[in-house]
């Protein structure tokens, strides 16, 4: 089960409430304090916030429950990203004072296209300004209708504040739920229209109820607070009695998804692993296969799986459990064990990051250590990119904002001793390639100072599908170092394209090869290949495609002529707005480059009444010439270095 909410809406708290409830903590840890038992990072204890997944194991009214607590700032995404593949059921949190925000849109959309089981607890029903009539109707617009309340809420706003369920026996409560499951199944409707002017038979209730929230068809809310305890108990209730349990079987093949990789001390890796099929024990040899389809055998040298709250050493871990596995070397994210699990090949969920900044260590001879610390960072974290330019010896770091940022900067001087700074940050464009090129330069012939021959052909991929690399020649034709050797210079070399932006979308065809057996080297074909891509490239052309968010922006009536001015500066492409009770509701697109200046302009145009929110949407291309990167590196471009590598040879 995973526990997803905006940050601050009280999803650490609540795990630890659940702890205490299920009688596996004696007192309650406290975000405040830094002594919650899930945030384990002393980053995490200092700031207040989960930046890492964490899982604890706990039994609830006989049934273990493996619990994943999940960041709720959206820098940190890529944490939800890979623990969405591995849940049986979510509760996703949503506070009472400010409702629904952007990061809970997201993730129930993200929830409900994944067809995940889901339950909604709204939190801090104590708090000043909680709500729940109004919060339940801002629920159904904004996140889904198909919401099944399952209570009331009595001294809302108050240190009293409780939440009671509805008694089976009360037949408004009966009627409302009958109507919410008839808007999901014809075959409840007709049965309801059956049995008016009577509510449905609370039986037929409750199994309707679990069959259409195992199907992820309806959501129930439940209301509590995870400082006080109030509605602890329904929910815990709700936990057990309407998710869906974990199958599997213990005896069939192996299956399972590494979804978390931790490095130890000395580097070791501990791989977090969901078994949906079959038991793994220590000493097995098991196969991993990457995302992008190679596989290997690993042998496993040790097993810790999760009870009561803390984990343990055990010889095997069993189907529907999360276990620790080591020994496994080369484990990545993403990871498949043995066969592929239910969700394996759902792709991604959220967009990936479309900001970038360059990091530089503080201290020169601190660079090697740099990368390799950034490397293993970067191999936790599948939806962080790097770049590494060897002429200028810079690293760039895709991000998803400023406060992911931050955390990296600290991470890397506390845990790797490197003091780093980073430039400014900025938008990550993309580069695509509009039409089809080639080009081909032969061993011996005038202008190719190299011992090889490489063609190439550049031609438009399918959205999405990044760099595809195929081979137009024999596989033989050529030893498998120098075809290698293409291959990875060809992915190196679209790191730049021709406006100096990362080339994707894109397939790239080896149409011609050549080699002289006594004088060939694999460094031939790495300083030719370039200069044909890049040529081939020119001849297919570019274009350049920047990031889009979609917008919702709630104003005051009195600021929209203030509002909808420097919208239009900003680029934003607003619908036309929408009269609501507080105002005006305002919805569009806005380029990602701007969102951050123009959210700081909103509280003062709007006296700190504005609500915004934003996600990314799609990429479009760029008006008028295409601008480089802020920190353009023309002289990795081959381009540009053509004649500068023709008179360095020519000389030798």
């Amino acid at each position: 089960m995973g526990i997803l909410a905006h940050v601050d809406a009280g999803k650490t708290s609540l795990t630890e409430r659940l702890l205490h409830f299920a009688g596996v903590v004696d007192e309650i840890g406290s975000v405040d304090a830094g002594s919650t038992h899930t945030d384990s990072l002393a980053l995490e204890r200092r700031r207040g916030i989960t930046i890492k997944s964490a899982v604890v194991s706990f039994a609830l009214d006989g049934r273990t429950v493996n619990l994943i607590d999940t960041p709720g700032h959206p820098d940190f995404i890529a944490e939800v990203e890979r623990v969405l593949g591995v849940l049986d059921g979510a509760v996703l949190v949503v506070s009472a004072v400010e409702g629904v925000q952007a990061q809970t849109r997201v993730l129930m959309r993200t929830l409900r296209r994944l067809r995940i089981p889901t339950l909604i607890f709204v939190n801090k029903i104590d708090r000043r300004g909680a709500g729940d009539t109004d919060l339940l109707r801002s629920l159904a617009d904004r996140l889904t209708p198909a919401l099944a309340p399952l209570g009331t809420v009595r001294d809302a706003g108050l240190p009293t504040a409780s939440f009671h369920p509805h008694p089976e026996e009360d037949a408004d409560f009966a009627d409302r739920l009958g109507q919410c499951l008839a808007e999901q199944d014809d075959t409840v409707l007709l049965a309801y229209l059956d049995a008016l002017p009577h509510p449905l038979p609370p039986a037929r209730l409750h199994q309707e109820l679990l069959r259409q929230t195992q199907q992820a068809r309806i959501h129930p809310v439940f209301f509590g607070s995870a400082i006080t305890g109030a509605g602890i108990d329904a929910l815990a209730g709700g936990v057990t009695q309407l998710l869906p349990r974990a199958g599997g079987d213990p005896d069939k093949p192996v299956s399972g998804t590494v979804f978390k990789v931790e490095r130890g001390a000395s580097g070791e890796r501990t791989a977090y692993v969901r078994l949906f099929d079959g038991t793994v024990r220590v000493r097995d040899h098991v196969t991993l296969q990457q995302e992008q389809g190679s596989a290997r055998e690993a042998r496993v040298t040790g097993v810790r799986v999760f009870a009561e709250g803390a984990v343990a050493r055990a010889g095997s871990v069993a189907a529907g459990r999360i276990g620790q596995l080591l020994g496994l070397t080369d484990v990545r994210v993403g990871d498949t064990i043995g066969r592929p699990g239910p969700r394996t090949a759902a792709g991604h969920h959220f967009a990936p990051p479309t900001l970038e900044s360059v990091v530089e260590p503080d201290l020169p001879a601190d660079r090697a250590a740099l990368h390799a610390a950034l490397v293993q960072l970067a191999e936790q974290d599948p939806l962080i990119g790097l770049r590494h330019d060897e002429i200028r010896h810079e690293i760039s770091v895709s991000l998803y904002g400023e406060v992911q940022k931050e955390v990296i900067g600290t991470t890397l001087a506390e845990e790797y001793a490197i003091p780093v700074t980073f430039s400014a940050t900025t938008t990550i464009h993309q580069e695509i390639v509009v039409g089809t090129g080639q080009a081909h330069e032969t061993m011996g012939e005038d202008g190719n100072p190299f011992f090889a021959t490489v063609g190439l052909r550049v031609e438009p991929g399918p959205a999405g599908s990044g760099v595809t690399y195929r081979l137009g020649v024999e596989l033989g034709s050529m030893p498998h170092a120098f075809m290698r050797a293409v291959e990875d210079t060809v992915r190196d070399t679209l790191q730049q394209g021709l406006y100096g932006w990362q080339v994707g979308d894109c397939a790239v065809t080896l149409t011609h090869s050549g080699f002289s057996s006594v004088m060939s080297t694999a460094g031939d074909f790495r300083r030719l290949a370039p200069l044909v891509l890049m040529s081939a490239l020119r001849s297919a052309g570019t274009t350049v495609r920047e990031p889009l968010h979609d917008f919702r922006l709630e104003v005051p009536a009195r600021a929209l002529g203030q509002v909808l001015p420097v919208l239009a500066r900003f680029r934003a492409l607003p619908a036309p707005p929408q009269v609501e009770r507080y105002g005006y509701l305002l919805t569009g697109e806005i380029p990602a480059a701007a969102v951050h200046a123009l959210e700081r302009r909103l509280p003062g145009l709007t006296g700190g009444e504005a609500l915004w929110e934003s996600s990314f949407a799609r990429h479009r291309p760029v008006t008028g010439t295409p601008k480089p990167p802020a920190r353009p590196r023309t002289d990795h471009n081959p381009l540009h270095r053509r004649e500068y590598l023709l008179h360095v040879v020519r000389r030798v």
